[in-house]
């Protein structure tokens, strides 16, 4: 009878179990973002809520540490 409840507590203990599945995303969605090193001369400087933003070609943008990227105001 004790091999019985012995083998009945291994199976139960092994049958259940604690971990829970994680499914996490490999693939982010990629932007396409496009990086302008220099801003031309014809630039305007533009001050909205206090954050400075750059226009030129009719479009707005914001300076970053690797250049000029677009922004939507």
């Amino acid at each position: 009878m004790k091999k019985f409840y012995l083998l009945v507590a291994i199976s139960i203990f092994t049958l259940s179990s604690c971990a829970t599945r994680v499914v996490t995303t490999t693939a982010a969605p990629k932007t396409n973002v496009v990086v302008v090193k220099k801003a031309p001369r014809n630039h305007k400087v533009v001050i909205v809520k206090g954050k400075r933003y750059y226009r030129w070609n009719g479009k707005y943008h914001r300076k970053t540490a690797r250049g000029y990227v677009v922004v939507n105001l």
